[in-house]
């Protein structure tokens, strides 16, 4: 005789629950929306007619090589080019996954191309090219303050419990990074932390000048704080949801920097390009 306890389990699986009219079962959306890059070839009648901007491309195919080499920055103004060679540029450079909003004089916009590495900048007076692992620029106005930091002088309400140790924490890497110059990662996904926490941190640590948007498999917004070295870095996935939320010390979180092998890639692919149009 077979006992209960070795039959199959009854009342799961398929067929098991009663159905009611005009309800049907809800599956939660699966992720989608990567972003991937995919070659494209601009469509030009007389190359001849857009010459300095062909010359330009070649220049930058160049410096990507250089710059994965040596690490050396090349910028390329486009401000006095003219209208046909303006217009291929912006083509062939596209829009890539990372962008950046720098706050200052002049305020400006920076939309990486599909080619890793090679940046476009654009604001007040500025229309150029910058072939870098990060735009310059990113780095020197990061940490001015746009809301200042005031560390423990922040308000303290009811429900603040872990921040002051956590502020502690970073204020002290913060200040031993220029001698001791690696990368300290607070990671709030696993730390016992209020809401009023992560309010009373914000405050005591300001807003600085550079917030980046990295678009792939969902999102990674980047903010500098007012504090020297700190960053913000949270994870989104494809549906928006927060799956990590973390602050590094560091001068650039890693996920905004276009590796050595991107750059050499950016610069192989660019010449391919070139090559196709001529």
């Amino acid at each position: 005789m077979v006992s209960g306890f070795q039959m199959p389990p009854q009342g799961f699986g398929p067929g098991s629950q009663p159905e009611e009219d005009g309800e049907e079962l809800a599956f939660m959306p699966m992720p989608s929306g990567m972003r991937t890059y995919s070659p494209h070839l601009p469509d030009i009648d007389d190359p001849a007619s857009v010459a300095p901007a062909l010359a330009t491309l070649n220049d930058i195919a160049r410096a990507c090589s250089i710059c994965a080499q040596t690490g050396e920055r090349a910028e390329f103004d486009l401000s006095d080019m003219g209208a046909q060679s303006r217009a291929l540029l912006a083509e062939t450079m596209g829009q890539g996954e990372v962008s950046m909003k720098l706050r200052g004089v002049p305020a400006l916009m920076v939309q990486e191309s599909v080619f890793a590495g090679i940046w476009v900048l654009a604001g007040a007076g500025v229309d150029k090219i910058e072939v870098a692992q990060v735009p310059g620029a990113s780095m020197d106005r990061a940490f001015t303050p746009q809301r200042a930091a005031k560390l423990d002088a922040a308000e303290w309400k009811p429900g603040v419990v872990n921040a002051p140790a956590l502020l502690a924490e970073l204020v002290d890497k913060s200040g031993q990074f220029a001698t001791n110059p690696e990368l300290h990662v607070v990671n709030l996904t696993l730390l016992p932390h209020t809401e009023e926490d992560l309010i009373w941190l914000d405050e005591a640590l300001g807003t600085g000048a550079v917030t980046i948007l990295s678009r792939g498999y969902g999102n990674c917004r980047i903010t500098a704080t007012a504090l020297p070295h700190v960053w913000r870095v949270q994870f989104f996935n494809s549906m928006d949801t927060l799956i990590l939320d973390t602050f590094e010390v560091t001068n650039m979180p890693e996920v905004a920097i276009a590796a050595t092998e991107d750059l050499t890639d950016s610069g192989e692919r660019l010449i391919e390009v070139l090559e196709a149009i001529r």
